[in-house]
């Protein structure tokens, strides 16, 4: 199988991107963030302080970088042209740069569609916004553009979330076959990582790039929920020890070609306490209020009032810590939510993370997250890692 986004999709997401500009009444998109532009033209790279643009208007696509990622760029970016500036903040700011750059390609009167008024401040960066070096040109923030673009996927996009939740489901077999009483997490988790990843990299060869910077292939691992951490729904590594009657909340992925999906389970180390059985059924029927929830032409909205109702059935809101899920594809967390303030409609082809959890401080947390794809009459699962208790039980 391709292992990567085809330049005819990206063509095609280019031009729906542009007709979508021309219907809101601009001539062209400038966009800084390396989700749209990876989006757009299948080039993945390293976000730092050095700014990233790319330009597309009906003339030519343009994508402007810095000298240390031009090659980087000619070689994978689908775009008309690369265009490279020396460094930041050097002698001339890259702004000031990308305005001429704008205005040589005609750009500076038009009205231009973007997803950020200039360069978002990460690592150190300070810089004018875009208004204020091309102040002949009107900009129109159009954030969701691309955002919407995103939320239905193509065959293309869901066989690489297939081939991602594939290597995700042995990560976390894995994880399990390795854990056991007195080991370290993180010990654990690079184990299972790299061992799931070499297997990987093997099976795909040499055409396989994950196409992203924090996941260099599969990846399992506790996060730090281990034990009574468990209920910290994003609790960070600590290194910490596993112990018997620990609960430990997983997560396993893989990046293929730029996407991901996510796989989450709650096991358990012998002996399981009766109130650990308790809270890890009421957590399953949670999701599974949830799934119940899962119809195109619904709102996203009423998965998370389902999933509140059976909290609220069970006397579980005490214990209630986040909205059930969100998409995912490119980013680990997209639009749309499936939350109670998110009244967008389920379309087949979206991609949810589905993840109602339940955190009892001082005791442990409960949760497991499946990557499911919405589908013209309701939805299908595409993890596949075991739910019950009895598969998720660590006994050694």
């Amino acid at each position: 199988m391709r292992l990567f986004i085809s330049r005819g999709e990206l063509l095609r997401r280019r031009a729906a991107a542009l007709t979508e500009a021309t219907r809101r009444g601009c001539d062209g998109l400038v966009l800084f963030g390396p989700t749209p532009i990876f989006y757009l033209t299948g080039f993945a790279f390293i976000a730092t302080e050095r700014p990233i643009a790319l330009t597309v208007t009906a003339a030519e696509t343009v994508l402007f970088v810095p000298r240390l990622e031009e090659e980087h760029a000619a070689e994978y970016a689908a775009a008309d042209r690369v265009v490279a500036y020396p460094e930041y903040p050097a002698d001339r700011h890259p702004m000031l740069r990308l305005a001429e750059l704008l205005t040589a390609m005609g750009a500076a009167r038009m009205r231009l569609a973007v997803d950020g008024d200039g360069y978002p401040g990460i690592m150190g960066y300070r810089g004018p916004r875009l208004s204020e070096v091309l102040p002949g040109a009107s900009v129109s923030l159009a954030r969701d553009l691309i955002e919407d673009m995103m939320m239905v996927k193509s065959e293309e996009e869901l066989a690489l979330i297939r081939e991602s939740c594939r290597w995700g489901h042995l990560a976390h077999q894995l994880l399990a076959d390795y854990t056991a009483p007195g080991e370290i997490e993180s010990e654990v988790s690079q184990r299972a990582s790299a061992d799931a990843t070499k297997a990987m990299v093997r099976a795909l060869g040499p055409t396989y790039r994950p196409l992203s910077w924090t996941a260099p292939g599969a990846r399992a691992g506790f996060r730090g929920q281990v034990g009574k951490a468990s209920a910290i729904a994003h609790a960070m590594t600590n290194n910490l020890r596993i112990q018997r009657g620990d609960v430990l909340v997983t997560g396993a992925a893989a990046a293929v070609g730029g996407y991901t999906s996510e796989l989450e389970r709650t096991m358990i180390v012998a002996p399981i306490s009766a109130e650990q059985r308790r809270f890890f059924n009421l957590m399953v029927g949670a999701q599974d209020a949830a799934f119940d929830a899962i119809r195109p032409g619904r709102p996203c909205s009423e998965v998370d009032r389902a999933v509140r109702a059976f909290f609220e059935r069970y006397d579980l809101m005490p214990y209630w810590r986040h909205h059930v899920g969100h998409a995912l594809g490119v980013g680990i967390h997209e639009a749309p939510f499936l939350d109670i303030g998110d009244a967008t409609e389920m379309r087949p082809g979206m991609v949810f993370s589905v993840e109602p959890g339940i955190y009892v401080h001082g005791f442990a947390g409960f949760r497991h997250s499946d990557t499911i794809v919405v589908t013209e009459r309701g939805f299908e699962m595409l993890t596949y890692y075991p739910r019950d208790l009895a598969s998720l039980v660590i006994d050694r």
